[in-house]
């Protein structure tokens, strides 16, 4: 209703007349007794009685100033404000007074004026004159009755014209509304007066609250980058012994801090210094970068000057820490409101939305919990080593739970390697192999007795509120010693929240692990999160079963945190048939399969990121041209320049289109030649284009694109066409010969 606008809005409950009700141990209501009520789950009963605990108190004080605005006193109006108040009160008391002086000059002269006229009808005259008197007396009747009516004061009761006027003539707007509006003014004045200062204090406490909040701020970030160091690379080096992720507070002064704007979060870039130096110093926060070194002219030492030095042995030590991320603001919505519906690999972003990473070290990251393959491959039974797989294909979720930025899109062409072999055996590589639609072909071999390869096509879509991403292809693990052959897909990841509040990441679907030379399956669920339900959040269950479909195996954990195991022990009913398993059997024979390795320190500064996302950016000696450690917007973005990485980022882009511009027009020049030989050689012009191809001449320019290090071929397990590796990377990278890498970047 009208009343209801100036203080109430759909969908919200006032707390002065809530009911608030508890249900259960976590959950309880808050109701306005009409058609709006709230349901809300607290994680325990301790929360949730905390957050009774602080409505309750609300509530009283909602009931408190309710009662407070009903009151209409003075003691929240200020002196001046009253002053001010009586200074209007008399200006209309004198206006009105007057309008009461005009209505008595009114009276007085229009009574003297028709007394004079109706004297004057009395006389002998000539007819003419007779009426023309009548005339203008009847005029002067009008503005008597008029005037009165205006300013509501009865006929004089002398006038002789008393009773020839209707009386409803004097019920227009009259003196008495003035009066009224001049009593009403002053009736809620002191309410409207109240409220002016009520929001004025409202107001100044807001600015007294802001100001006390940006204080804190400030302190807090001085005391942090005067207390946190980065840990010496050697004994002796200043700051030795310390956690050193800032400058020492010496370094920082006052007169710095006046001179340079600084990222909210210090920076640290522990690389070798480019000037020589083998140990790892202390490197003061990075300014923001202005108009006046943005350019490629800046006096800054150049990326590829920084990598050309670089000849540090990386696998002796890797490094733990990376640029703390800067705090830059953007409106996400403001981009995202046009992707709705869209595919979004090919929609350009920029780089706010990013973390410093590929999709193709993303992929890479799948290995961080290789040792369960390396037990399942010493496992004599495939039931059991399938649980290692299954437990494995879980574990690469664990990393997605806070990392809601998106990894870069590779380039056609881009390749990342990853050798720990000497450390953990194995040895990995990634390429991307194609660009519409992105596909990411991956192998990684390991001297502990497997092989894991996989081709994965990324596609997303925006739905306003979520965005899904669908990754499609298959993978697959071999076990060299008993020749099991396991394939499984990936589920669908959601991202939450686009729009509004904090974003947060689920996986859900089913993933079917299957042994294809034993005929075993495991059924692994994750269970998408339901804010109504009881169950654990990110839950995964599973069973493994041999061809027959009898259960042997039970997993259940959370794909963010462990996974667990359970034997399966079936008793025998009466009729034969088989029971449930016991539960105390089931927890007797529990055994932990994996549990996801803490964070880092800080790495809520980091990206999210764990100890091996940080190693894999690290500057490497030796790796391939097109290895996504030498992408320059991406080692832009991780040192904290986004301006100039998003630059970066927009070069890379046009020179791809080029190159596929080119390679298209090298396809219609080739077409073209094939049909003008196959026409000298008698062939129908109506020939296949693929048939066009196959039979140029050779030296013909056409050369349709190819990945450097993978071929594509079927699959004789899946039936399906795949990128499968053929080879010959580590031969080049041992002799260093990248003579056929493209040039990328």
């Amino acid at each position: 209703s009208k009343a209801e606008m100036g203080h109430t809005c759909r969908g919200t409950i006032n707390l002065a007349t809530a009911n608030i009700t508890v249900e259960d141990s976590c959950n309880f209501i808050i109701s306005n007794g009409g058609a709006q009520t709230y349901h809300l789950k607290a994680s325990s009963e301790v929360e949730r009685q905390r957050w009774v605990t602080a409505l309750e108190l609300a509530k009283a004080k909602a009931v408190k100033m309710l009662e407070e605005s009903d009151d209409s006193g003075d003691e929240s109006v200020s002196q001046t404000d009253k002053t001010e108040l009586q200074n209007t009160l008399r200006i209309l008391s004198s206006k009105v007074e007057d309008l009461s002086t005009c209505n008595d000059l009114i009276a007085k002269h229009g009574t003297a004026l028709q007394r004079s006229l109706s004297e004057l009808e009395a006389l002998r005259l000539p007819p003419e004159s007779t009426d023309k008197i009548k005339q203008v007396n009847e005029r002067a009747t009008l503005f008597r009755i008029t005037s009165n009516a205006m300013i509501n004061v009865s006929p004089h009761p002398e006038d002789p014209t008393v009773g020839k006027a209707p009386t409803s003539m004097l019920s227009t707007v009259s003196l008495q509304a003035c009066r009224d509006f001049m009593l009403l003014a002053q009736t809620h004045g002191k309410k409207w007066q109240k409220s002016l200062q009520q929001e004025r204090d409202q107001r100044i406490r807001l600015e007294e609250t802001l100001e006390q909040l940006a204080k804190q701020h400030n302190h807090l970030e001085r005391a942090f980058r005067g207390a946190t160091v980065l840990p010496a690379s050697t004994p002796g080096t200043a700051g030795s012994g310390k956690d050193l992720c800032c400058p020492a507070k010496g370094d920082l002064s006052d007169e710095d801090d006046d001179n340079n704007e600084f990222f909210d979060a210090p920076e640290i870039f522990p690389m070798p210094d480019v000037m020589g130096h083998k140990n790892v110093h202390r490197l003061s926060p990075l300014p923001r970068r202005t108009g006046s070194n943005i350019s490629g002219t800046s006096s800054d030492i150049s990326l590829d000057e920084q990598y050309k030095h670089h000849v540090e042995d990386t696998k002796k030590e890797k490094r733990t820490r990376i640029p703390y991320k800067p705090n830059y603001s953007l409106n996400l919505w403001s981009i995202m409101k046009n992707c709705i519906g869209k595919e979004l690999s090919k929609i350009p972003m920029p780089v706010n939305f990013n973390e410093p990473l590929s999709m193709l070290q993303r992929l890479t990251e799948d290995l961080e919990y290789h040792e369960l393959l390396d037990r399942g491959a010493r496992c004599e039974s495939s039931l059991e080593q399938l649980c290692y797989v299954a437990a494995f294909t879980v574990s690469s979720y664990s990393t997605t739970v806070f990392r809601t930025s998106k990894p870069f899109n590779p380039l056609l062409g881009e390749t990342f390697e990853l050798d720990r072999l000497e450390e953990n055996g194995y040895r990995s590589l990634c390429e991307q192999v194609s660009h519409h639609p992105p596909a990411a072909a991956h192998h990684a071999d390991s001297k502990n007795g497997w092989t894991l390869r996989q081709e994965i096509k990324i596609t997303s879509k925006f739905r306003g509120k979520y965005l899904s991403i669908m990754p499609l292809g298959t993978i697959h693990c071999v076990f060299h010693s008993s020749g099991n052959h396991y394939t499984w897909k990936k589920v669908t990841t959601t991202v939450h929240n686009i729009i509004v509040g904090k974003l947060w990441i689920d996986q859900s679907g089913e993933i079917e692990i299957v042994n294809h030379k034993t005929g075993d399956k495991c059924i692994l669920k994750f269970v998408p999160y339901s804010y109504f339900s009881r169950d654990v959040a990110r839950k995964v269950t599973g069973e493994v079963m041999d061809p027959s479909g009898k259960v042997h195996f039970a997993l259940l954990g959370t794909w963010d945190e462990k996974m667990d195991c359970y034997k399966v022990q079936l008793a025998t009913g009466d009729n034969g048939a088989e029971a449930r398993p016991r539960a105390h059997e089931a927890e007797d024979s529990r055994m932990l399969l994996w549990k996801r390795n803490p964070l880092p320190k800080y790495a809520e500064n980091m990206y999210y990121f764990s100890e091996l996302a940080l190693t894999l950016n690290a500057p490497e000696s030796g790796t391939a041209p097109t290895d996504s450690r030498w992408r320059p917007d991406q080692r832009l973005m991780e040192n904290g320049r986004w301006d100039e990485a998003n630059a970066e980022k927009q070069r890379l882009e046009e020179k791809q289109r080029l190159s596929r511009k080119r390679r298209e027009a090298e396809a219609a020049r080739a077409t073209e030649d094939g049909k003008a030989q196959l026409s000298d050689r008698g062939v129908p012009p109506r020939c296949p284009p693929q048939a066009l191809i196959l039979l140029c001449p050779p030296g013909t320019p056409y050369d349709p694109y190819k990945p450097l290090w993978f071929e594509r071929k079927k699959d004789p397990v899946t039936q399906e066409m795949a990128h499968v590796y053929k080879g010959g990377y580590w031969e080049s990278k041992e002799k260093q010969d990248w003579s056929l890498c493209p040039d990328i970047f």
